[in-house]
Parts: C-alpha cells; sequence; structure tokens
C-alpha cells in the first residue's frame, strides 16, 4: 500500500477520528497541498491517520 504524503489533507466530516486527526487540521486551516476524502467512517478511521 503506497503511503500518502503527510501534507494531503483531508475533509472527511463522518469520519469518526476527524477531530483527532491533523489531515483534517491541515485540510481546514489551508496548509494542506492537495485535499482529499478518505474512507473514514461513522464507526472507523480511514487507516491514513496522522496524529496532531
Amino acid at each position: 500500500m503506497a503511503q500518502v504524503p503527510e501534507d494531503i489533507g483531508c475533509l472527511n466530516e463522518k469520519c469518526i477520528a476527524k477531530d483527532e486527526c491533523k489531515r483534517q487540521l491541515i485540510a481546514k486551516n489551508g496548509t494542506a497541498r492537495e485535499i482529499r476524502e478518505f474512507g473514514g467512517t461513522p464507526t472507523k478511521k480511514c487507516g491514513k491517520f496522522i496524529q496532531k
């Protein structure tokens, strides 16, 4: 599985870990070079999770 660069943000509002994930933070504060939506759900994280 390919690693996702740390400067890729995520705007997945339904992800259970969205408030703990650095990808969400950099997407919202404008420092991400690209924004995607990874596969997190209301019951699980996506696996491309970065600790703040």
